[in-house]
């Protein structure tokens, strides 16, 4: 796996704060600066209100409707398969692996649905990750690429190589059970291959990528490999 290293910054410090200065308030003086404040307060809860609002309306949208066609006409080109699966509920988290009474994915490897509170650190593995959480990172909006045990090694170059070229929000691991099968997951989506091809690779990752429920939470640097 490749990580990148965190930099610190040490705080700066403090501002001393002034004491304020008493004054005696005539009852005109008084009387406007409670207009004021009740001017503020109101604008106050109104900006609260809308920002309310655009969370509620961004959670919902899922980080936007991604246009699938072009995905499935390259996977189509390249000898794959594309298919969408209706999007399974994601909470409550699961606090334990394996988890008690697992939800029965609708789709392998899963592409939606109740998964580990912890999502899988970004990055490339040669070793299978849990699949529990890998979900997580799809809820993110990440992509993640994996490929069976009868793949060819030449074929799993290609894939590290794909990887490296843009590896944000992109997670990279082997899944024994898939065979001679390359998969390419992204929240509610699934395409399959019998080999790499990277114009078919490319059209999913470019289209699919941070199209997720909680796409927005998170800025795309918290989604690099290390994270």
């Amino acid at each position: 796996m490749e990580r990148v290293a965190k930099k610190t910054r040490t705080p700066p410090p403090p501002r001393r704060v002034q004491a304020p200065k008493t004054r005696t308030a005539t009852p005109a003086r008084r009387d406007a600066e409670t207009r004021n404040r009740t001017i503020l307060y109101a604008a106050g809860a109104s900006g609260l209100l809308g920002l309310a609002i655009v969370l509620i309306v961004i959670a919902f949208a899922g980080g936007g409707k991604a246009n699938v066609k072009g995905v499935a006409a390259a996977a189509k080109a390249a000898g794959g398969t594309f298919q969408t699966f209706p999007a399974q509920p994601r909470t409550p988290h699961y606090t334990t692996l394996p988890p008690k009474n697992p939800l029965k994915y609708n789709s392998f490897p899963p592409t939606s649905g109740r998964h580990y509170f912890q999502w899988v650190i970004w990055g490339y593995y040669t070793q299978p990750v849990n699949l529990y959480q890998e979900v997580h990172n799809l809820e993110h909006g990440g992509v993640i690429i994996q490929w069976g045990s009868k793949v060819p090694a030449s074929d799993v170059e290609k894939i590290h190589q794909f990887w490296r070229e843009d590896p944000n929000a992109m997670l990279a691991a082997p899944l024994p059970k898939l065979g001679n099968k390359i998969a390419l997951t992204a929240w509610t989506h699934l395409a399959e291959f019998t080999r790499f091809d990277e114009a078919a690779f490319k059209k999913f990752r470019d289209v699919l990528r941070y199209h997720a429920p909680e796409s927005p939470i998170l800025p795309k640097s918290a989604l690099n490999p290390g994270q």
